[in-house]
C-alpha cells in the first residue's frame, strides 16, 4: 500500500508541471529529486548519524544509489520532453520492473515467480496500451530524432530507477532502517543534483506560479513520496515495487483527463483496466501466504492434529522413562 500511494503521488508531477511550462526537464528534475532528498536526508539524520557504521560499511552500494537518483530525474524529464510523454513514460516506467528483475537475477540469484511475470505482462501492456492512447489522441509532434533519444533517455531512466531501488532494498535487507537508507542515498543524490538546480533553475523564481510548482514537487510527490516507498521496500523486493509503480501511468492519464481537459480514447482505459489487473494480481495474497499468517498467529491451530499428536506421545513417554 505505501508503493501505491507512493505512486498516486508521482502521477501527479506530469500535471503540476503543466503549470510551469517555461521550467525546462533539467530544473523540473533536479528541483524535485535534489530538494526532496535533501529533505529526506534532513529528516533522517539522527537515524544515519546512528547507523553511521553500518552506511559506511555498505558504501558501495550506497553510492551507486546516490548516483542513481542524481540521474533518473535528468533522464526521465528529457525522455517526455524530447519523445513526448507517452513514449517517455512508457519506456521509462514501463521498462523499469524488467531492468529490476534483470539486476536482482544478476546480483542476486532471485528466480522470477509465474505470479510476477503474469503481473509485469498485464502491466506492461496496460502502460503501453494507455501511452499509445495519448500518443494518438495528441497534438505533439516530434522529429525522430529527438523520439530515438528520448528513448534512449527513457532506458536510462528505467535502468537507474531499477537501480536506486535495488541499493536501497539491499541496505534494508543489511539490517539499515527504511528511513536510513533512503535518506542516505537521496540524501547525496540530492548533493549531486545542486549544481544542475543552479545551474538551470533560474526560470523556477521567475514567477510566484513557477517556484509553488518546484515546491509542490519537491515536498509531495518526491519527499512524501519516497519516504513512503521506502517503508515499501522493507516488505517488498525492488522489481515488485517497480513493478507496483506502473499505476504512476495511470494516475496521470486519469489526471490529464480530470482537471488538464485531455481526452482519453477506449483503448487508453482499457490500459488503465489492465494496469488495475496487474496490481490485482500482485497485491492480492496467495492461499500459501495465507496459511503462513495462520501460523505465525496459532501455531497450534494452523497445524491440524498437533495437539492430538503430542498427547498421544505424552503416555509412551511417561511408559518408557517408568520402564527404565
Amino acid at each position: 500500500m505505501c508503493v501505491l500511494v507512493a505512486s498516486v503521488l508521482w502521477g501527479t508531477t506530469g500535471t503540476a508541471a503543466t503549470l510551469a511550462p517555461d521550467v525546462g526537464p533539467l530544473a523540473i528534475g533536479a528541483v524535485a529529486m535534489g530538494l526532496g532528498g535533501l529533505l529526506q536526508a534532513l529528516i533522517a539524520a539522527p537515524q544515519i548519524s546512528r547507523h553511521a557504521s553500518r552506511l559506511r560499511d555498505q558504501r558501495g552500494t550506497v553510492l551507486l544509489g546516490a548516483a542513481s537518483v542524481a540521474v533518473y530525474p535528468l533522464a526521465f524529464y528529457s525522455s517526455m520532453h524530447l519523445a513526448g510523454v507517452a513514449v517517455g513514460t512508457v519506456v521509462s516506467i514501463g521498462t523499469a520492473p524488467l531492468a529490476s528483475a534483470l539486476i536482482e537475477r544478476t546480483v542476486d540469484g532471485r528466480r522470477l515467480t509465474r505470479r510476477w511475470t503474469a503481473a509485469a505482462t498485464l502491466g506492461l501492456l496496460g502502460t503501453i496500451l494507455l501511452c499509445v492512447a495519448e500518443a494518438a489522441d495528441g497534438t505533439r509532434q516530434t522529429s525522430v530524432s529527438n523520439t530515438l533519444l528520448g528513448i534512449v533517455f527513457g532506458l536510462v531512466a528505467a535502468a537507474t530507477y531499477a537501480l536506486y531501488s535495488w541499493a536501497a532494498h539491499r541496505l534494508i535487507t543489511r539490517h539499515i532502517p527504511s528511513r536510513a537508507a533512503m535518506g542516505a542515498v537521496f540524501g547525496l543524490g540530492g548533493l549531486l543534483l545542486l549544481p544542475v538546480l543552479v545551474a538551470t533553475g533560474a526560470p523556477l523564481v521567475a514567477s510566484w506560479s513557477n517556484a509553488a510548482v518546484g515546491a509542490y514537487m519537491s515536498l509531495v510527490p518526491m519527499f512524501a513520496g519516497y519516504i513512503l516507498f521506502g517503508w515499501g521496500l522493507a516488505h517488498v523486493p525492488a522489481s515488485t515495487a517497480t513493478t507496483l509503480s506502473l499505476l504512476e501511468p495511470a494516475v496521470a492519464a486519469v489526471l490529464a483527463v480530470v482537471v488538464v481537459g485531455e481526452r482519453l480514447p477506449s483503448a487508453g482505459w482499457l490500459g488503465i483496466a489492465l494496469v488495475g489487473a496487474c496490481l490485482a494480481v500482485l497485491t492480492t495474497p496467495t492461499p500459501a501466504r495465507r496459511r503462513s499468517h495462520q501460523q505465525l498467529r496459532n501455531p497450534a491451530r494452523a497445524a491440524p492434529g498437533g495437539q492430538r499428536r503430542a498427547r498421544r506421545h505424552r503416555p509412551l513417554e511417561r511408559s518408557d522413562s517408568s520402564r527404565r
